[in-house]
């Protein structure tokens, strides 16, 4: 029998008591925690094609999107027998016990303890030594417009159909956009991360008025940031049909590439994307029916080796990397000519 107050959910062959169903998790909406219970019943497989056994960071919001929140990567002690986790770790080696999006169960699970989205790792939790996702991340400068992330979007499909790569986008939720590739697990996250930063220098050549490889914020100027860290070890990203903290309750949200000029991202809600997904099904099926390889966007890495770039800049949480440039802001590199990486 539900706990008192609780509602009964099935899901995955697992009977789950959502507690508090009533509790508005979105306040300006008046979305409860079962509206959002809901949502992930009805996009259940387009988003377990895109996390289905991938480790996850969940962000908590005990008070609903408008209160505070916290991250948790370790699993609870107390959890049912049935939950699937995986070792995961950080950059600097500590490690933690991380819940797996086995199925929708998991999802729910972690959505009555107040997770709204998820942050994903690119690896199995099967194979956590191969990346088999490429994340390139549009990530908008301070003055920069969406039809400027969508024209840069633009220019991550040319340059992939260039190569013969398949990439689709999703919105980010908020103001970015998303565009992954999904790969044969046969490259590691320094492979993809080197893939990453030779697609953001290539852009940035052919389109440096609206794209910027600068890992230093005072470079970047009015221009999307290719954000090639984002591909780093261990790192997450906010999932696909992942819900935001967020007044409107936006999804991150796959779409295909004909809806580039159209799509608008604060439309994309809790309330519209589950219409949307019975009507046109899973814009990536294409791209994850069909793993693909690294190899033509290596050798974009390999050609600016070959010129004598220098890595990017790597996040200061991670060691020193070889061939990487001194970890210090350009403009602190002019009154200080000294290495301070």
């Amino acid at each position: 029998m539900p706990a008192k107050g609780g509602v009964a959910v099935e899901a995955s062959g697992h009977e789950l008591v959502i507690s508090h169903p009533e509790k508005v998790f979105f306040d300006e909406r008046g979305d409860t925690k079962l509206d959002l219970v809901r949502f992930y019943q009805s996009v259940e497989g387009p988003l377990l094609a895109a996390v289905g056994g991938r480790p996850v960071l969940m962000q908590r919001f005990p008070n609903g999107a408008s209160g505070s929140s916290f991250f948790q990567k370790r699993v609870p002690d107390t959890r049912p027998d049935w939950l699937e986790t995986a070792i995961v770790s950080t950059p600097n080696g500590t490690t933690s016990r991380a819940l797996v999006a086995a199925d929708l169960a998991h999802i729910l699970w972690a959505v009555n303890m107040g997770c709204l989205g998820f942050h994903v790792w690119p690896s199995k939790a099967a194979d956590p030594e191969h990346a088999d996702e490429l994340r390139i991340d549009l990530d908008p400068q301070p003055g920069v417009t969406f039809p400027m992330v969508r024209e840069a979007a633009s220019e991550v499909h040319a340059l992939f159909d260039e190569v013969g790569v398949v990439g689709m986008p999703k919105t980010t939720g908020n103001r970015g956009i998303h565009v992954y590739a999904r790969l044969r697990p046969e490259w590691t996250s320094y492979d993809v991360r080197a893939a990453a930063v030779a697609v953001a220098r290539e852009l940035e050549r052919r389109r440096p008025d609206l794209v910027t490889a600068a890992w230093w914020k005072e470079e970047r100027g009015t221009r999307v940031f290719i954000d090639f860290n984002q591909n780093a070890p261990h790192k997450t990203v906010f999932g696909a049909w992942s819900v935001r903290a967020r007044p409107g309750a936006q999804v991150s949200t796959p779409f295909s590439w004909d809806e580039l000029d159209a799509v608008e991202p604060d439309q994309l809600t809790i309330d519209t994307v589950p219409a949307r997904v019975a009507k046109t099904g899973d814009a990536w099926a294409p791209m994850t029916d069909e793993p693909q390889s690294l190899e033509p966007l290596l050798e974009l890495h390999e050609r600016d080796l070959a010129a004598g770039l220098q890595d990017a800049p790597w996040p200061p949480v991670y060691p020193k990397m070889p061939n990487e440039p001194p970890r210090v802001a350009p403009s602190r590199a002019r009154k200080d000519p000294a290495d301070q990486g």
